[in-house]
C-alpha cells in the first residue's frame, strides 16, 4: 500500500484512490475550515460540484480531494479558508 503525507502523518491509500476516500478510510471525516466561521468540512458531494473537501496538495492550494487522485509521496496539507495565506 502506498502513503501520501497529511499534515506531517502518512495516510495509506490504494492504487486509484482518491486523496478524500484515502483520508476517510484513515478516519479523518474534516479536513479543511471555512473562511468565514471556521467550521470543519469534508466530503460532502464526492463528486467535484461543491467545495467543502478543498486541501493543499503539493503546494497548490484549491484542489477537491474527491477529485484529485492519490499518489505516492504527495503532500496534502488541511486548509484554512480560501487557501491564500492574505485572506
Amino acid at each position: 500500500m502506498s502513503e501520501l503525507e497529511f499534515d506531517g502523518a502518512p495516510v495509506p491509500f490504494r492504487p486509484g484512490q482518491t486523496i478524500g476516500a484515502a483520508l476517510v478510510a484513515a478516519g479523518r471525516p474534516s479536513w479543511r475550515t471555512t473562511r468565514i466561521t471556521g467550521s470543519p468540512r469534508g466530503i460532502f458531494c464526492g463528486i467535484g460540484v461543491c467545495v467543502d473537501c478543498l486541501v493543499t496538495v503539493d503546494g497548490v492550494p484549491n484542489q477537491r480531494a474527491c477529485l484529485v487522485r492519490a499518489e505516492a509521496g504527495q503532500t496534502v496539507t488541511t486548509q484554512e479558508g480560501s487557501g491564500h495565506e492574505h485572506d
